[in-house]
């Protein structure tokens, strides 16, 4: 199947219990790169917090298994990221991250107060959000001649790929997202380019 369910943009969310506050954050991310930026950027938001607990689900790439994560970060086991991924999981999301931060208010909330407290906080971050269908895409490097940019060009509109970055230096290069369906066709057009090479 080409198109998988994501979240549109970024969104936040929260939930309080004994004094305990969770403040959940989802993104939209592409792989783990992406990941450990918002968790370095959230860690710095909120330094003074005990926890960021967090869960993430990427989509597989071609022939791979999904990729995924589940983080307790320092609570105890699986009541935390477990219940994270849950949510992520019921709303069959794919490239999604979502962290709770967690400062600790003085009372224990006990293991199934927590399962419940991450979940909620997980579910109002989602549900403040809005669901897409996305085309599952394939990275893919080229670089090429000057002489041939518009063959080039014509051939990435025909099957709708995305320039995601593009160099001009000696040669022209370009890092692209091809419809995962159409990839092989699209790397036969463009082998069939003088000049073009896959990187």
């Amino acid at each position: 199947m080409n198109a998988y369910l994501s979240l549109a943009t970024t969104s936040e969310g929260s939930y309080r219990e004994k004094g305990s506050k969770f403040y959940a954050f989802a993104y939209p991310v592409t792989d783990e790169t992406e990941v450990d930026i918002h968790l370095a950027n959230l860690r710095k938001r909120h330094h003074r917090a005990r926890h960021h607990c967090y869960a993430f689900v990427l989509k597989p790439a071609a022939g791979q298994e999904e990729r995924f994560r589940a983080s307790d970060d320092g609570e105890p086991t699986h009541s935390a990221g477990d219940p994270i991924l849950g949510q992520i999981r019921s709303h069959r999301l794919l490239d999604v991250l979502v962290v709770v931060v967690r400062y600790f208010g003085g009372t224990k909330l006990g293991i199934g107060g927590l399962i419940n407290a991450y979940k909620l906080a997980a579910a109002d971050a989602i549900g403040h959000n809005r669901i897409v269908e996305r085309v599952r895409t394939e990275a893919l490097s080229i670089r090429f001649d000057y002489g041939v940019t518009s063959e080039v060009q014509r051939v990435l509109h025909h099957y709708n790929a995305e320039v995601v970055q593009q160099e001009f230096a000696e040669q022209c290069c370009f890092r692209l997202r091809v419809v995962q369906s159409t990839q092989e066709e699209a790397k036969i057009a463009l082998a069939g380019i003088p000049g073009v090479v896959f990187l």
